[in-house]
């Protein structure tokens, strides 16, 4: 059966705000107006939503579940989700519902509409929102403008709906340490936008803490810019030059029967260039790091259960040496992507 809009939702220990979220995402799915599937991808979690998941099954037929085997991160989800969805049009939202499922309409509408490949999700209204999550949200996106480049749109985080052009491109890419809001914008493909106020949490606890944040800020800046490194090229240029006018200095001196005094001063100094080092050593580590990773071919996920495979009578799913999904005998309307 073709499927025009797939709808993905990254889990994890959601399952206080799970009766929540269907009683809003439903209605508005059955409304649409277009064949539909919801892909909700359980990342690991040891509560009960994957139960709660496979309850809400029994009564709304195009609810899929799909489970990773273990927490893999809310942007390995999304990416798990994105290969084995079907839809023409997809969208990716969080089950907290501070992004509105009744957005998804008017994406839809306007994406027909406008004949876009992208449209961004932008909160127009962050009031509910902490001061501190504001502002590093805005210092975030100012940062990535900035370095990379990437024209990624301030305030829109990880809700957006992408034709099937987008997302088998986003697919191609290699899967480790991806960050999807810059993924998505580096393509340049033709997009629209549909603000919204962003509401607060309806249910449970906030499953991205700060440790999390500072992780995606990492994996966005090693792998979208290059500016670290040049950032390390340039102090080492400086540390250069002045360590080489220093010595100039020293050597006057002393020519002019001036006593080199001052051993603190010359400790400071080798301390300085010494963390200075330090610093850009840890720099070319973390991208070094990177390389490493992605030699390796670690799956970035794994996944354990697909429940369309359950309908259809396929094997089961598992992961390839690249990262994704391997392809089960279930009928497809696209080759996989990124395989």
């Amino acid at each position: 059966m073709r499927v025009e809009l797939s709808v993905v939702v990254p889990m994890f220990n959601e399952e206080a705000v799970l009766p929540l979220f269907v009683d809003r995402l439903r209605p508005v799915l059955d409304r649409i107006g277009a064949t539909y599937e919801v892909v909700a991808v359980d990342d690991g979690s040891s509560d009960l939503t994957a139960a709660t998941l496979q309850r809400f099954k029994r009564n709304w037929p195009q609810l899929r579940v799909l489970r990773l085997r273990t927490n893999s991160g809310h942007q390995a989800a999304i990416s798990a989700g994105l290969v084995e969805a079907r839809g023409d049009w997809m969208v990716t939202i969080d089950a907290d519902l501070q992004d509105p499922p009744e957005v998804i309409a008017e994406m839809l509408e306007v994406g027909r509409r406008d004949r876009v490949d992208v449209i961004y999700g932008v909160r127009t209204d962050r009031s509910t929102d902490t001061a501190f999550k504001r502002g590093t949200a805005k210092l975030f996106y100012t940062t990535m403008r900035r370095i990379s480049g990437v024209d990624a749109p301030v305030d829109a985080g990880d809700f957006r709906m992408m034709s099937r052009a987008t997302v088998d491109a986003v697919n191609a890419l290699p899967a480790h340490g991806r960050v999807i809001r810059l993924a998505v914008p580096t393509l340049g493909f033709p997009s629209a936008s549909v603000g919204y106020r962003r509401d607060e949490r309806a249910a449970g606890s906030s499953k991205y803490p700060l440790a999390k944040m500072l992780r995606l800020t990492a994996d966005s800046i090693t792998g979208f810019s290059q500016a670290p490194l040049r950032f390390a090229t340039w102090f080492g240029l400086g540390g250069f030059v002045l360590a080489f006018a220093m010595l100039i200095l020293a050597v006057i001196r002393k020519l002019e029967g001036d006593a080199v005094s001052g051993w603190p001063s010359t400790v400071v100094i080798v301390a300085g260039f010494a963390g200075l080092q330090l610093l850009c050593l840890g720099i070319l580590g973390e991208y070094v790091g990177r390389i490493h990773m992605s030699l390796q071919g670690r799956p970035t996920y794994y996944i354990a259960y697909d429940s369309l495979n359950d309908e259809l009578g396929g094997p089961p799913v598992g992961p390839d040496p690249a990262g994704e999904s391997l392809p089960s005998n279930r009928p497809t309307t696209r080759p996989s992507a990124g395989l």
